[in-house]
Order: structure tokens, then C-alpha cells, then sequence
């Protein structure tokens, strides 16, 4: 194997890093937007801005899991596929916590309701990451995979 081969193996674990980093950013600034105060009206309009684009990163971070990721994790790795239903059942609970939260920001609810429905979006999220990268960082550093870093861990 090359150099550069190499490396570009061991991007794919340090690409998942960075995008689980921005995700960690996204949900903190949007978080930050919340506890500003103000009243429901603006503060569900920053909300409405921060949700769409930190939802839309989310949600798409997981469909390139699912869609081109774990398909790859599981055909070279097997005895992994246990792990990959664990994490895609995870990804299926985000995206229902995640139409909750837009559902919450619609209806106009108080901002205490919408930081309960943040802050369990950041918890389950953080277990997700923290379980995700523990099960496959290692993997990902030998895995081969000829794909876009955008189509594998979506738009961040």
C-alpha cells in the first residue's frame, strides 16, 4: 500500500471526526440561541434558522451513513452488522426527536419546552457519536472506500 493510499484510508476516520465536531458546534450554537432568552416569537425564528440548517446536516449525515457508509463497514466487516442496526436504529429515533423539534418550533411552544426538546436531541446524539466512534474509527481507518466525504458523511 502506498503513502498515499494511506492516508487516504485513515481520512475516512478522521472525516468522521470532523463532521461529528461540526454537528457538536451546530447543536451548542443553536442551544446558545435558545438560553439568550427573548421572547418565543424570536427566539423560535433564530431557531427556525439554526434547526433548519443543523436538522438538515444531521439528517443528511445519517442517510450517507446509511445509504453508503455502513453498507461498506458491513461487507467488509460481517460480524459488525449487530453494531450497524444498533446505529441505525439511533439514526431513526435522531430523525423522529428531530420532527418533534420542528413540530415545537412550529406550534410556537414555550422556550422551556423547546430546551427539553434540544437537550434531548444533544444527549441522544452525543451517545450516538461517542458509541459510533468507539465501534468504528478503527475500522475506518483500513476501510476502502472510493466515494465523496459528502456522499458517505453528508453536506458538513
Amino acid at each position: 500500500m502506498t503513502d498515499r493510499e494511506t492516508t487516504r484510508l485513515i481520512v475516512w476516520s478522521s472525516e468522521l471526526r470532523r463532521v461529528h465536531r461540526r454537528l457538536r458546534d451546530a447543536v451548542r450554537v443553536t442551544q446558545e440561541a435558545l438560553s439568550g432568552g427573548g421572547d418565543v416569537e424570536h427566539v423560535g425564528r433564530d431557531l427556525l434558522l439554526y434547526c433548519h440548517g443543523f436538522c438538515a446536516a444531521l439528517d443528511g449525515h445519517h442517510r450517507g451513513e446509511d445509504r453508503a457508509l455502513f453498507p461498506a463497514i458491513e461487507e467488509a466487516h460481517p460480524d459488525l452488522a449487530p453494531v450497524l442496526r444498533a446505529l441505525e436504529q439511533d439514526h431513526s429515533m435522531i430523525s423522529h426527536l428531530l420532527t418533534e423539534l420542528r413540530a415545537a418550533l412550529d406550534h410556537a411552544v414555550s422556550t422551556d419546552d423547546l430546551d427539553r426538546h434540544l437537550g434531548g436531541i444533544a444527549a441522544i446524539m452525543e451517545s450516538h457519536f461517542r458509541y459510533e466512534e468507539q465501534q468504528l474509527l478503527t475500522v475506518l481507518e483500513g476501510l476502502e472506500l472510493d466515494a465523496a466525504v459528502t456522499d458517505v458523511l453528508g453536506p458538513l
